[in-house]
């Protein structure tokens, strides 16, 4: 296991992931009263574990069959879709 590899999707997943709907999801069920805090957390973190999961599984299939090249764009497209959408609705 590269550490360096390792380092750079902790790092670019934990930056991503902060302030996103996810993250605010959570603080909400945090936040209501009677609810159980570890309950809260490890519901969460099992589910961005098992998305995370599906999304190895989904990547190894694609990089069979598309070429990286193919996916960063395919995948910057759709960043800057949603990026646009989320701008215009905001200001709506």
């Amino acid at each position: 296991m590269d550490l360096r590899t390792v380092a750079t999707v902790f790092l670019s997943v934990f930056l991503s992931e902060l302030g996103d709907k996810t993250q605010l999801a959570t603080l909400l069920f945090a936040s209501q009263e009677g609810f159980n805090k570890v309950g809260v957390f490890i519901a969460s973190a099992s589910a961005l574990v098992l998305t995370s999961f599906i999304a190895v599984l989904v990547g190894d299939q694609v990089s069979r069959f598309v070429p990286l090249h193919t996916v960063k764009i395919v995948a910057g497209i759709g960043f800057i879709t949603i990026g646009l959408w989320v701008f215009i609705s905001a200001r709506t």
